[in-house]
């Protein structure tokens, strides 16, 4: 059987914390910025976790 191949869209999207979380970045960052605030955007500059209910799904696309 041969291996597994990750999802290469998925894995330039997501990555794996030391803990074994998955970070991603925030949307809505790329286009129509004039019309969102300042405080808005400095938000979406930072990246979050996964939610738990997409950690399962996500981990199996990234290995």
């Amino acid at each position: 059987m041969p291996k597994m191949k990750s999802n290469r869209g998925a894995a330039k999207t997501f990555r794996k914390t030391a803990s074994g979380k998955i970070k991603r970045n925030k949307a809505f960052k790329s286009h129509i910025l004039t019309s969102k605030s300042t405080k808005r955007k400095r938000g979406l500059r930072k990246s979050t976790l996964v939610s738990a209910s997409e950690q399962k799904r996500i981990t199996r696309l990234i290995q």
